[in-house]
């Protein structure tokens, strides 16, 4: 056999070779996958295309072939990220993971929203408004519990305000579900 002919048979033994090997390692849609962040990730702070590590929290078995084991390194980016306004929507977190024991994977999304202000808010603004129109009506009659209703009004809003953010934190050594979508 001459050399050019072993170089040829050399390649193609290579190539099948890491083929055979990329097809084995695929992790086939559909498969749940487990993980553990390493990181805390907040609406607060985070950024759209920001990623994130983690590690399986239990071995990945694909027919009865263990892909990853418990502990290996996984990837993932924040698909979305939005922080709370003081007094309107609640902070968001949405996360994909990318890799999975450097094998690339497209995943499910787990999204978490932090929790509604409308509650909270009625809540300060009402009650200042309870407050000040009481305090008005013992001080001035009828004429002054209108006036301390809307000074109250004021102030819970003000109290509202400052209180109001919603963010969402998802912890560091949060366990999260993802599945393997198709590519």
């Amino acid at each position: 056999m001459n050399s050019t002919m072993k170089r040829f048979t050399i390649f193609l033994a290579t190539t099948f070779l890491l083929t055979a090997l990329g097809v084995a390692q695929a992790i086939p849609a559909g498969t749940p996958v487990r993980v553990i962040l390493n990181q805390s990730i907040s609406s607060e702070k985070a950024s759209t295309g920001e990623s994130f590590t983690g590690t399986l929290a239990s071995d990945l078995i694909v027919n009865s072939k263990t892909i990853a084991k418990k502990g290996d390194a996984v990837n993932g980016t924040v698909t979305f990220a939005k922080a709370s306004g003081r007094l309107s929507e609640p902070g968001q977190l949405t996360l994909r993971l990318t890799s999975i024991k450097n094998i690339a994977v497209m995943s499910s999304s787990v999204s978490r929203k932090g929790a509604s202000h409308t509650k909270s808010n009625a809540t300060k603004i009402g009650g200042g408004a309870a407050a000040g129109a009481l305090i008005g009506g013992l001080v001035g009659g009828g004429k002054g519990a209108a006036i301390g209703a809307g000074a109250g009004a004021g102030a819970g809003t003000g109290v509202a305000a400052a209180t109001g953010k919603k963010d969402v934190t998802i912890s560091a050594e949060s366990t999260l579900s993802f599945t393997v979508q198709s590519k």
